[in-house]
């Protein structure tokens, strides 16, 4: 159980100090208390080393105090007269004042004062804004989120100048009290979903919060579904563009990923640049990645459906190919789509977990030398190795990491229906499929939609999109407040 710290703050400073030193923080070494005097009044900082700024506590909270404080008659007009900081408060609860000093700021006691001072001094070690190395993009903005929350938000502010943007702060977990930022824009934002969210985002009842993950596990609709609720994206300007939309994002702190909601499926394999090019080519990549999306789903189920049950169903030359190039396999379809399928699957797990340098490397000869050796020993087809390398490529295509994972499970459930009842097996697979997706849910909204939305306006940004010029409305099943964006 977690030990509640007091609220009250007495009236001495080595009262505080005795309780702070021997209660909260015994065998801290990282706690610096830094003891002196103002004028006649015995004073304390309070921080941590690596969080805060020496300098600026040395230069203008210190020095102003030691050698001025015997101008002050008042220890209450110290916060006003004395301190030469622009970002400070003043704090009545003491458990509020070491909430404070474990985010990274300053505490100040003085006797006699019935609170404490908190001078905004963090200034721990940040990693620099860099290009997002996993939503890479031909054309557009090069900056992503780094880990620390109050850039990331300066990020979204620089392309919204808007006094409607909110970002409303949080604290989520009982013992790592990680701030978090919700942005929405006012007059634009779903209220449905924002209320959802609210809710949720209340109801989290957790130690720790260490990444943006936690909190999409804790408040999407549906935790047993593998296919996102939620988008989550390294780039501001993909997050500037959702706010634009009506939709909410969630930043949290030590995380270099926000959140999106609601995140239907068509958001999930649009790419950002998909606005930032003439109309026609992005249409273009957006039905290649449509055709790829089907070609990754159903290209190794087809295979063995069509080997396994329907041989009468393809060219004559084609299947005394096939089948020629299968003379000598002893494993049936089935098996040799799985094997491979399995051996892509370590494959790509390696490469994601090995360092940067060799991961390449090890991609490219191993994936090489597996299905020459494969195709050598006469364990799988040519090709099926065709087959497994271009649902591998298909499956890259989409842009987004988790959808792609969804859509491999997807794969593997229409392999096995098809090695069971064949064609069959694979349309038995994807209505069970479409099902699921169709009673699917992000905040309210049909994980399907714009698909199954009844207006005609939202299908202006699916599978095709028209010229920027004639995208005057935002999405109808949005449900925003404002509903036009262009004049």
């Amino acid at each position: 159980m977690k030990e509640e710290i007091r609220d009250t703050i007495m009236p001495t400073v080595d009262e505080n100090l005795s309780y702070i030193k021997e209660e909260l923080f015994k065998d801290a070494s990282d706690m610096v208390f830094r003891e002196f005097y103002i004028a006649s009044w015995k004073a304390v900082l309070i921080y941590i080393d690596g969080m805060a700024d020496k300098i600026l506590l040395d230069d203008y909270v210190m020095e102003t105090l030691i050698f001025k404080g015997n101008l002050m008659s008042d220890v209450n007009e110290i916060k006003d007269r004395l301190l030469t900081v622009s970002d400070m408060k003043e704090m009545k609860k003491l458990s509020e004042g070491i909430d404070a000093v474990l985010s990274g700021e300053t505490m100040l006691l003085i006797d006699g004062l019935d609170g404490v001072y908190i001078i905004a001094t963090r200034l721990w070690p940040v990693r620099g804004v860099s290009e997002p190395s996993g939503e890479t993009v031909i054309r557009g903005g090069r900056d992503g989120f780094t880990e620390t929350m109050r850039f990331n938000t300066a990020l979204v502010r620089r392309r919204i100048r808007d006094t409607r943007l909110k970002i409303k702060p949080k604290s989520l977990g009982a013992r790592s009290k990680t701030d978090v930022a919700i942005l929405y824009i006012d007059d634009i934002v779903n209220e449905d979903a924002l209320d959802k969210l609210m809710s949720r985002i209340e109801d989290i009842k957790i130690d720790a919060i260490l990444d943006s993950g936690y909190v999409e596990q804790l408040i999407e609709d549906n935790q047993w579904s593998p296919f996102p609720q939620i988008q989550s994206t390294e780039r501001p300007d993909v997050v500037a563009a959702a706010l634009y939309e009506g939709r909410i994002a969630v930043l949290v702190d030590n995380s270099p990923f926000a959140i999106i909601v609601p995140a239907v499926m068509p958001n999930l394999f649009q790419s950002p640049d998909d606005y930032y090019q003439k109309w026609i080519n992005a249409s273009w990549m957006r039905l290649i990645r449509l055709v790829a999306i089907i070609g990754s789903l159903i290209l190794p189920a087809l295979y063995v459906a069509v080997t396994s049950f329907h041989t009468a169903i393809i060219p004559t030359k084609l299947a005394y190919s096939i089948a020629a190039s299968r003379e000598g396999v002893p494993f049936p379809a089935f098996v040799e789509t799985l094997i491979m399928e399995l051996s892509m699957a370590f494959l790509i797990e390696a490469v994601i977990r090995l360092p940067k340098a060799i991961g390449s490397t090890i991609g490219i000869v191993g994936g090489l030398i597996i299905g020459q050796a494969a195709v050598s020993a006469g364990i799988v087809s040519p090709i099926m190795i065709i087959i497994i390398s271009i649902t591998s490529i298909s499956n890259f295509i989409i842009g987004n990491y988790e959808l792609s994972s969804a859509f491999r499970l997807a794969r593997f459930m229409l392999i096995i229906f098809s090695a069971v009842i064949g064609l069959y097996g694979i349309m038995l697979g994807l209505i069970l499929l479409l099902i699921h997706l169709v009673r699917l849910k992000s905040f309210g909204i049909p994980y399907l939609s714009p698909i199954i939305s009844p207006d005609i306006h939202d299908f202006k940004d699916l599978f095709i999109r028209i010229p920027l010029r004639n995208m005057k409305k935002r999405p109808e099943y949005m449900k925003t407040k404002d509903k036009i964006r262009q004049k």
